[in-house]
């Protein structure tokens, strides 16, 4: 009897007791979040940035070294055939580094903290003060191999408009002394009358095929013209910057589902539609840089503004349930891409910022896509889980099987941008808790 007791005891208190709907209020029992849910914080969101910045700051080294000796060059007036511009794991001329820079700018805005500045003021000013040698040099020997060329010599919108942007930035701000405008003008006139464009204007390339629109390219032209109506006052960079949204667009946006197909070719018909996600970031990122600094009163705003406010509604109606985007947006089947989800959320949360859409039907959505990245961002510094560059393609295995790669350059910009527009975005709104769900105040 003794034993039977004993063990009756022990029973009972290893018997766990019903859950039912009668006896625990199942409403309110905490879900298994894969991605962090209702803790978006501004420290927290620093930290992330701050391991960023720390990695690219050591990673990426504005320096010249004598190629024999290996020592630093200061002097850039004793540059010779033996100096070069020491290898970091990204190249500072590149476009994806136009967005880095860019990324760095806001981060230091949002946190008030200088070094995320002076990362991109010292880096542009590094290639400013090496452009009158390589110019000189290039001059003499077209066929050169320095990464200068891409400053000096463009020959695609990748070269140009990313960097141009962020250059015309750090000179509309007076952040640098080192004379920017010779590179800025350079760019610009590559995108103004170099590049090659349909005949309505429609800036294009000729590959894969003849007569090809890229979605990327929307990013590498529109935010610089964008900038340089700003810093010239001269209304015909708005009035082409306008005219390749509406252009990219009336050609490219598929408005049932709120997407835009990542490359369009002229003549195909049918024409197959992958919505790339990266593509469809810089898509709407380039809104957004547009609507910054185009005046209200210009014809082609409240077009922009319907097409960005068309676009994020497309976007969030595909967000997955841990808060990332797929590589092809519309098929789920595809992994989950960081660089892209980062853009989207900058683009997001700086729309709701600026009053562009609502901040209550958009608002919970974007933390969950920031505390999505935020998990992305490993210890070192490092961006995981980005697709490295992508060209076009007209079938899904293609983009499917893309890798990814820390290296991979397109995820830095990004996860900067996003992270210093979330804290603006937490600091100037509230947000709670209400009814186990994120919710923002009206207010």
């Amino acid at each position: 009897m003794a034993l039977a007791g004993t063990w009756q005891a022990t029973n009972a208190q290893t018997t766990p007791k019903k859950v039912s709907d009668v006896t625990t209020p199942l409403h309110a029992m905490q879900p298994d979040y894969p991605t962090p849910y209702g803790t978006t914080k501004v420290e927290d969101v620093t930290k992330v940035l701050n391991r960023v910045h720390s990695y690219l700051d050591a990673a990426t080294p504005a320096r010249v070294v004598d190629k024999k000796t290996g020592k630093q060059v200061t002097d850039m007036k004793k540059l010779n055939e033996n100096s070069a511009i020491e290898q970091g794991d990204f190249r500072l001329t590149s476009y994806e580094w136009g967005v880095t820079y860019a990324g760095m700018l806001l981060a230091g805005e949002a946190t008030g903290d200088q070094r995320f500045t002076n990362y991109t003021t010292q880096r542009l000013s590094f290639l400013a003060d090496l452009a009158p040698y390589y110019r000189k040099e290039l001059q003499k020997n077209p066929k050169l191999e320095t990464p200068m060329r891409q400053v000096l010599m463009p020959h695609a919108l990748d070269d140009a408009g990313a960097v141009a942007a962020a250059m015309i930035k750090v000179t509309r701000a007076n952040l640098v002394k080192s004379d920017l405008r010779p590179l800025i003008n350079n760019y610009l006139d590559y995108i103004s009358n170099k590049e090659f464009r349909l005949p309505d204007g429609t800036l294009a390339r000729n590959r894969p095929l003849p007569n090809t629109i890229w979605l990327d390219d929307l990013f590498m032209s529109v935010p610089a013209l964008a900038q340089m109506g700003k810093l010239t006052g001269e209304q015909r960079y708005y009035d082409d910057a306008v005219k390749q949204v509406v252009q990219f667009s009336e050609r490219m946006f598929n408005k049932e589902k709120g997407l835009y197909m990542h490359g369009w070719v002229q003549g195909m018909d049918p024409h197959p539609q992958f919505h790339w996600a990266r593509a469809n970031g810089w898509a709407v990122m380039t809104l957004v840089e547009l609507l910054d600094v185009l005046p209200q009163n210009h014809p082609g705003y409240q077009k922009v503004v319907d097409q960005l406010r068309a676009h994020v509604k497309g976007l969030a109606a595909y967000q997955a349930g841990e808060g990332f985007w797929h590589q092809l947006i519309d098929r789920n089947n595809s992994y989950l891409e960081t660089s892209a989800t980062a853009i989207y959320t900058y683009s997001i949360a700086r729309a709701i910022n600026r009053g562009w859409i609502d901040k209550q039907a958009y608002g919970p959505m974007v933390l969950l896509a920031w505390n999505a990245v935020a998990t992305k961002v490993n210890d070192k510094g490092q961006v995981e889980g980005t697709c490295v560059g992508t060209g076009m393609a007209f079938d899904p295995a293609f983009y499917f099987y893309r890798p990814i790669n820390v290296y991979a350059a397109h995820g830095y910009g990004p996860v900067l941008l996003a992270g210093a527009e979330i804290i603006n975005l937490l600091k100037g709104n509230k947000y709670e808790i209400n009814d186990s769900a994120v919710m923002f105040s009206s207010k």
